[in-house]
């Protein structure tokens, strides 16, 4: 069992690390929820009020200091098995997360995994392609193109609204970029506009790499795919702005 006051703290930092930009986080949710999902009990629930929605109110979690923790058939099964949990934690990022940033995730809760983890989810080449090709093999932020051979080194096809969270795979979801700016995209250290500008979040900041990888390319239109039909979609560019991007647009 771990006491609530243990994990609050911590799963409040994860939440605005790396969950959607929210007003407050209610870090109370997960903790209480999880019982829904027959994995989790919590023996004092009874001393707990409930709001109107079921929930519990983080104050009495805190007065009474509750704890919460894997039923026993559960917790019997990690101990059992010492790779389930390790499965488990790649499936997760697997079903909510692009690949770019689950290393910083698995950092963030000092968590390692194999290299080769069981489950993970398999590089979509048809999308790469047909991403890659819209925009001429070329990074839609900054330019870069470099090829060994004929091959594109480097260039990854990003998803605007993420493939974990509905976004299709089709080319008005995707922009060709190299895999730095993919994983700034992806993490919300940048966004676009309606007008497809490079907007930097007031959050990012840095001094080697920042001025050159980001604000130098702040409010500059992204390259436009080669057919305008494959121009990325209002509406992915909205969720992006709302479930990744961290922070407010920096002023132009």
């Amino acid at each position: 069992m771990i006491r609530y006051a243990e994990v609050d703290e911590k799963l409040g930092s994860l939440l605005r690390e790396f969950g959607p930009k929210r007003r407050a986080y209610h870090t109370q949710l997960p903790f209480w929820r999880l019982q829904n999902d027959g994995v989790w009990e919590i023996p004092e629930a009874y001393v707990v009020s409930q709001t109107p929605s079921g929930d519990a109110r983080k104050s009495d979690l805190d007065v009474y200091g509750v704890s919460g923790g894997f039923t026993e058939e559960i917790a019997r099964q990690l101990q059992d098995d010492s790779a389930l949990a390790l499965r488990i934690a790649q499936g997760m990022l697997d079903a909510h997360f692009p690949p770019s940033i689950h290393e910083d995730i698995l950092q963030a809760v000092e968590i390692k995994l194999p290299l080769a983890g069981v489950g993970r989810v398999k590089r979509d080449s048809v999308f790469l392609e047909n991403v890659l090709k819209a925009y001429e093999y070329r990074c839609a932020v900054c330019g870069f193109d470099v090829r060994l051979r004929h091959q594109p080194v480097a260039l990854e096809a990003a998803h605007i609204k993420w493939k974990q969270a509905g976004g299709p795979t089709e080319e008005t979801n995707g922009l060709a970029l190299c895999v730095l700016h993919q994983r700034l995209f992806d993490r919300g250290a940048f966004t676009l506009s309606k007008q497809l500008q490079v907007m930097v979040s007031d959050e990012a900041n840095g001094s080697a790499g920042f001025q050159e990888w980001l604000m130098r390319y702040h409010g500059e239109t992204v390259g436009f795919p080669q057919r305008k039909s494959y121009c990325p979609d209002g509406a992915y560019i909205s969720w992006h702005v709302k479930e990744v991007f961290q922070g407010e647009f920096r002023e132009l």
